[in-house]
C-alpha cells in the first residue's frame, strides 16, 4: 500500500496509538488524515481533519462513509478493555462487561470496514488496518477473558475480510503486539512498546504489502506457542 498522498480515517486518534497513527501518516506522506474520536478534539496538525465519532453507533459509521468519500485507509485501532468478573452470582455484571468489550473491539472495526469497503474500493483498493492484539490468542487472567474474547473475534473477523475484500485490491492487516506503553497498559508488568515505534512498524509492514504483523517478542512467542496447545499457553503449575 502506497501511503504518500493517501487519505486515512484513524478511529481512537485523540491519544495513545491512534494520536501516534496519525502524525506517522502525516510523516510518510498522507494527503489528509481523518482523526477520529467521541471527543473530535482538534489535534492541531496541518492535514488532520477531526471527526467526531463514537465506534459503537453503526448509524453514525454508515453516515461518516457516506461523508468521506475519498478515504483510502482505514486504521481501526479504538477499542476498550472491560474488566470480565467470570465468578459469584452477578451474572448481568458479567455478560455487561462482555458486551462492553465485543461492542468497541469487535463489532466496531467490523462495521467500520463493512462502511468503508466500497469507499476504498472506488478509490483503487486501499487498506484495512485492524488493530489486535496478543491477547487474540492468549486468556492472561480471568479478568481480561472478555477483552481476550472479543480480540480473537475481531482476529476471526480480519481473516475473513482479508479473503473477502481482496478481490477489490483491498489489503487487510491483521496487527498483534503485548503491551504498550499506552493508558490501557498503565498497570500491566513487563516491557511495553513505545506507541510511536508501534505506529512505524504498522506503516512499514502497510507498505510492504503484509497481511499480518506482529510488533514484538510478546507476540512472537505467543503465537510459537500455539503449536504445542493449551499446554503451550498454559503450562501446570502443578504435579498431574
Amino acid at each position: 500500500m502506497e501511503i504518500s498522498g493517501s487519505v486515512a480515517l484513524v478511529t481512537g486518534a485523540n491519544r495513545g496509538l491512534g494520536a501516534e497513527f496519525v502524525k506517522a501518516l502525516l510523516a510518510a506522506g498522507a494527503a489528509k488524515v481523518y482523526a477520529a474520536s467521541r471527543a473530535g478534539a482538534d489535534p492541531n496538525l496541518p492535514g488532520v481533519v477531526p471527526v467526531k465519532l463514537d465506534v459503537t453507533d453503526t448509524a453514525s459509521v454508515a453516515a461518516l462513509a457516506e461523508e468521506l468519500r475519498d478515504v483510502s485507509i482505514v486504521v481501526n485501532n479504538a477499542g476498550t478493555l472491560a474488566a470480565t468478573q467470570l465468578t459469584g452470582t452477578d451474572l448481568e455484571s458479567t455478560l455487561g462487561a462482555v458486551r462492553e468489550n465485543v461492542e468497541t473491539n469487535t463489532l466496531a472495526p467490523l462495521a467500520l470496514t463493512q462502511a468503508f469497503a466500497p469507499v476504498l474500493a472506488a478509490n483503487g483498493g486501499g487498506a484495512v488496518v485492524n488493530v489486535l492484539s496478543v491477547l487474540s490468542w492468549f486468556v492472561l487472567s480471568p479478568e481480561g477473558a472478555g477483552y481476550s474474547a472479543s480480540k480473537a473475534a475481531a482476529w476471526q473477523l480480519t481473516n475473513a475480510q482479508r479473503i473477502l475484500l481482496r478481490g477489490n485490491g483491498t489489503q487487510v492487516l491483521a496487527v498483534h503486539v503485548g503491551f504498550m506503553d499506552t493508558d490501557m497498559a498503565r498497570n500491566a508488568p513487563g516491557p511495553k512498546l513505545p506507541p510511536a515505534q508501534a505506529a512505524e512498524l504498522v506503516l512499514a509492514a502497510l507498505r510492504d504489502g503484509r497481511e499480518e504483523v506482529l510488533l514484538d517478542d510478546v507476540s512472537r512467542h505467543v503465537q510459537a506457542g500455539l503449536a504445542h496447545g493449551v499446554a503451550g499457553l498454559y503450562p501446570s503449575t502443578g504435579a498431574a
